[in-house]
């Protein structure tokens, strides 16, 4: 018999997402957002929604076909009763989607950044794409008709295609053009301004050239949304077979997985639609009909080709990661650390002092080794480039690469072989157990003394993003930290999952363990009448055990402030149940990152930053680590940012007892406070005053120490 599970307080979590992700179309209507910014944010829209059906309806249809009886631990559904509530949830979106994009099209136009159809071009702009479609794109085409003789082709995900009904003789078929991803996503015409034609739509509107012996009834663009969620560890492979080589193998099938969703733009007729549901083996309900682009992709591609003034206008103001004012630019880095703790916090402040780091160890004669945990990488990436450097030096280099970080598992592939060929040693992981934890350590042997300077993160080491996410990047000379991340490389080494750490909180055994106890304090001093407080910062909540914990806590009287971007899994406010708990969210011009962990209040309290969230997979199922925040200038600097999170009024919003997302109330003369604004602002002020009044370098104390002595004698 089945368990009853307690909703009074939960929420089912993919809904939750679809109103995380219906916020980032929010920010698509929002007048205060410059007019291109908002025309990306509806094509991050679109990006989310496709990668959720590939993971999470992927996921769940999985489980459908399970004959293990499952249901959610937060909703009390099974996994038939989730993709049915998603499949009444996601139309009411595609429609608003599509109402606002259509909204962004018309004002564009007016700035002369213009979609056209083929049939509103003039004669000149006609000609133009008709000599296109004739030179360059007919030539790669494959259309095909579907019959006894042609079957039905592999449609890979998120693939365009031209699909139509047609007739010939009395007799229905149907056809498909695949278009080619190797084909530009649209047409820059000869005229003034950015004026456009979507490849898509000029293959739709000469498809009948292409079947000329038939009379075409119907036509639209498809695209098949596939499952994704494939896991090595559910594929058998040889003993004694590289996991590199494994993994290269997991990719190829990812691609021929089940569909999860068709999507359709135009009129697609129901004898079309149907032959399309029959060959994917869909329902009705996973059907949606889009009268936006079915891939908006294309915009970034659009932004490079406007003029300076127009990006002026109708873009964010460019935005410079700086320096931070804490190290002196122009000294070695490697001195500073040794003396003081340091905090970037990305992209306010810039990635390269934690490159420069590395790029000095490789060269420093003191240096024995390196050691790191790599989750995601950019295409381009500087950290390999040092680190392959290190170990041509001959330093010891470890790199732990996660080879099944999902969508970046080629790129991940192929700067493994790159270390490797550069000496590293490159290790993969744990069976079962993605390594998701963001550490490197540089051990030096200093006059037969060994220091450590540690480095953790939030977030990834990834250069692209680091201006995109906000995250945290703490190096510390601490040797207690660097004891620990010495003993968590050689755990990793030995796969040993269930290593002893006096500092540092280590999925999957010691992370959540330590957090509950963290709570379990916060609740003892709240029923003793002493003030108690837990603040979390993270990027989603599903973990029922720590979503229990925060309830009790709640009901004990502790004041608990939570900053969760996308699911929240706990509904707060709910009388007698979660009433002490607030639940916030913001969605900016940067992607909220950071993962920090808070307990108590004032300088006694103690905080974690770390890379985990409060899901179940994060705790239970991966490597993680949150570091203690011990200087007490860093965590002031920390608890700065989070006041400055917590008193935004103009891009966050509170997460209301039903689920539902509002504006933070805001008194008629109260200033509109954007944190991120305020964070970029923050840092460039900081850094120009830096620059005015540089601090005295080491170089420079050492000769003023020298010329006093001298006066002295």
């Amino acid at each position: 018999m089945t368990k009853a599970v307690d909703t009074r307080y939960t929420q089912e979590r993919e809904l939750s997402w679809l109103k995380f992700n219906e916020r980032v179309l929010e920010e698509a209507t929002d007048e205060s957002v410059p007019l291109f910014e908002r025309l990306k944010f509806a094509a991050i829209f679109t990006s989310n929604l496709d990668e959720f059906f590939m993971i999470r309806v992927g996921s769940i249809y999985d489980m459908t076909l399970s004959r293990q009886a499952h249901v959610d631990s937060k909703s009390g559904l099974t996994p038939t009763e989730q993709l049915q509530a998603v499949c009444r949830a996601v139309p009411p979106l595609y429609k608003r989607r599509d109402k606002t994009f259509a909204q962004l099209e018309t004002r564009l136009r007016s700035c002369n950044i213009c979609s056209l159809g083929v049939e509103e071009l003039d004669v000149k702009g006609r000609k133009q794409v008709e000599r296109w479609f004739r030179d360059y794109v007919a030539p790669v085409l494959s259309p095909m008709v579907v019959d006894a003789h042609h079957p039905f082709p592999h449609l890979p995900s998120k693939a365009l295609t031209v699909a139509l009904s047609l007739r010939r003789e009395g007799q229905s078929c149907f056809g498909l053009v695949p278009i080619p991803r190797a084909l530009p996503p649209f047409l820059r015409l000869e005229e003034r301004g950015v004026r456009y034609v979507l490849t898509e739509q000029v293959v739709l509107f000469y498809a009948e050239t292409l079947f000329d012996t038939y009379e075409v009834e119907s036509k639209c663009v498809v695209a098949v949304t596939r499952n994704a969620d494939i896991s090595p560890e559910d594929e058998d492979y040889d003993v004694g077979e590289d996991f590199r080589v494994h993994m290269q193998k997991v990719l190829k099938k990812r691609a021929r997985l089940s569909p999860v969703r068709l999507e359709i733009q135009g009129e697609a007729g129901q004898a079309l639609t149907g032959f399309l549901c029959r060959r994917l083996e869909l329902s009705p309900a996973q059907v949606f009909s889009s009268r936006a682009p079915l891939a908006l992709g294309y915009v970034y591609a659009l932004e490079t080709l406007l003029p300076p003034e127009t990006v002026a206008a109708l873009c964010y103001p460019k935005y410079t990661p700086q320096w931070p004012r804490e190290l002196v630019k122009g000294e070695p880095l490697i001195p500073q650390i040794l003396r003081r703790d340091v905090l970037l916090y990305y992209p306010f402040h810039a990635m390269e002092p934690f490159l420069k780091l590395v790029r000095e160890a490789a060269a420093d004669p003191a240096v024995l080794s390196i050691k790191i945990t790599i989750y995601r990488l950019s295409s381009t990436a500087k950290l390999v480039e040092y680190l392959a450097a290190a170990a041509e030096n001959g330093k010891d280099v470890t790199v732990l690469m996660e080879l099944r970080a999902r969508f970046d598992e080629q790129n991940n592939i192929a700067w493994a072989e790159r270390l490797e060929e550069a000496g590293c040693t490159v290790l993969y992981g744990f069976e079962g157990y993605k390594v998701h934890s963001k550490i490197c350590l540089i051990t030096r042997r200093e006059r037969s003394h060994i220091q450590y300077i540690t480095q953790i993160g939030t977030g990834n080491y990834n250069e692209k993003t680091a201006k995109l996410y906000t995250d945290f990047c703490l190096m510390t000379a601490q040797s207690a930290v660097g004891a620990d991340a010495a003993s968590f490389f050689q755990n990793m080494a030995t796969s040993n999952l269930e290593g002893t750490y006096h500092h540092l909180l280590v999925a999957p055994y010691s992370l959540k363990p330590r957090l509950l106890e963290k709570m379990e304090e916060e609740i003892a001093k709240a029923r003793q009448g002493i003030p108690a407080h837990i603040f979390i910062k993270v990027n989603s909540v599903t973990d029922r055990q720590l979503i229990d914990k925060l309830a009790e806590a709640s009901q004990a009287g502790v004041e608990v402030v939570m900053n969760v971007r996308g699911i929240c899994c706990l509904r707060p406010g709910v009388s007698g149940l979660t009433d002490h708990i607030r639940i916030f969210s913001v969605v900016g011009r940067f992607l909220e990152h950071p993962r920090v962990f808070a307990f108590g209040a004032g300088e006694d309290a103690s905080m974690y930053i770390g890379s985990a969230d409060f899901m179940t997979r994060n705790t239970e199922r991966r490597v993680e680590i949150a570091c203690p925040v011990l200087d007490p200038a860093i965590r002031r600097q920390i608890a700065h940012y989070i006041t400055l999170l917590c008193t935004d009024n103009a891009k966050a919003r509170l997460l209301g007892p039903d689920g539902s997302y509002s504006p933070i109330p805001r008194p008629e003369a109260a200033p509109v406070l954007d944190a991120q604004a305020a964070m970029m602002a923050e840092a460039v002020t900081q850094a120009q005053e830096a620059a005015a009044h540089p601090p005295v370098s080491q170089e420079r104390r050492r000769g003023l120490l020298e010329r006093l002595l001298a006066r002295l004698k």
